[in-house]
C-alpha cells in the first residue's frame, strides 16, 4: 500500500513538474511573439518616419545640394551670391557670436572674392543653438531667412540678422522684430510676414541640421571650400583656399 501511495505521489510530482514546464515554455513563446511584434512595428515606424521626414516640409527657393548630402534629398543649403568656379560653404547659426565675428572678419574677403568671380557662396543655416534661448530663436531665424531667401534677399538679411544678434540665454527676436528688420531690406510683402509668423521652413531647418550632422560638422562656423574643410577660417586662410582651389 505504502509503495502505491509513493507511485502515485511521484506520479503527481512528475505531472507538475512537467505541467510547470509547458507553462514556462507558453509564457516563453508568448513573451517572444510580443517582442517580435514590438520590434517589427517599430521597424514599421521607423520606415514611414523615415520615408516622410523628407517630405514633411517646405523647401525655399535658392537651395542647392551642396554639402556631399546623400540622403533625404539633399538641398540643405542656399545659395547666397556669386557664380564663380570655387564653392565656398558656410556653416552658421544666427544665435552663435563666433558666427557673428565670422561674418564681419570674412565678409569684406569674401565680397571681393565674389566681385571677382572667383566664387559661389552658399550658407547651411541650423538650428544648433535652439537650447540657447528660450523661444528656439536658432530655428525661427533661419526659418526667417529662408522666406528672405524667396525674395531675393537672403545675403543683406542674414547681415542684418547678425547685426541685431540677440544674447544667448534671452528669448530671441521676436516674430515682429524679425519682420521688421526685413523692412529697410525691402522685404515688406505681407507674404514675408507671413512665411516669419507661420514658421514655414522650420522643418527644412531641422533637416538641414541633420544633414549637417550626417556630414560630421558639429559646430559653427564651419567652412568648407570646393568640399575641403577650411580648419581655420580666417580671411587670409579662406582666399589662400580659394586661391589653391581655383
Amino acid at each position: 500500500m505504502s509503495r502505491r501511495v509513493d507511485q502515485k505521489q511521484a506520479n503527481r510530482v512528475v505531472r507538475e513538474q512537467l505541467a510547470k514546464e509547458q507553462q514556462r515554455k507558453r509564457t516563453l513563446w508568448t513573451t517572444l511573439v510580443a517582442v517580435l511584434a514590438l520590434v517589427i512595428a517599430g521597424l514599421i515606424g521607423w520606415s514611414v518616419w523615415q520615408g516622410q521626414r523628407s517630405a514633411d516640409f517646405s523647401v525655399p527657393a535658392g537651395t542647392t545640394n551642396d554639402g556631399g548630402e546623400n540622403s533625404n534629398g539633399g538641398n540643405g543649403a542656399l545659395t547666397v551670391a556669386g557664380n564663380g568656379p570655387v564653392t565656398v560653404e558656410v556653416y552658421l547659426d544666427f544665435m552663435c557670436p563666433a558666427c557673428k565675428q565670422f561674418e564681419v572678419a570674412a565678409t569684406p574677403t569674401l565680397n571681393k572674392l565674389i566681385a571677382e568671380n572667383k566664387i559661389r557662396l552658399v550658407w547651411h543655416t541650423l538650428g544648433f543653438l535652439d537650447g540657447a534661448s528660450t523661444t528656439h530663436y536658432s530655428t525661427r531665424a533661419a526659418s526667417a531667412s529662408a522666406c528672405a531667401s524667396d525674395a531675393g534677399k537672403l545675403k543683406a538679411y542674414g547681415e542684418a540678422l547678425f547685426a541685431n544678434q540677440p544674447q544667448e540665454g534671452g528669448p530671441g527676436l521676436t516674430d515682429d522684430q524679425l519682420i521688421d528688420i526685413g523692412g529697410p531690406l525691402g522685404l515688406n510683402a505681407p507674404s514675408f510676414a507671413a512665411c516669419v509668423r507661420d514658421g514655414v521652413y522650420k522643418g527644412w531647418v531641422a533637416h538641414v541640421n541633420d544633414l549637417a550632422a550626417e556630414r560630421g560638422v558639429n559646430g559653427t562656423p564651419t567652412v568648407f571650400v570646393n568640399g575641403t574643410l577650411v580648419e581655420q577660417p580666417t580671411p587670409q586662410n579662406l582666399e589662400a583656399a580659394v586661391n589653391s582651389a581655383s
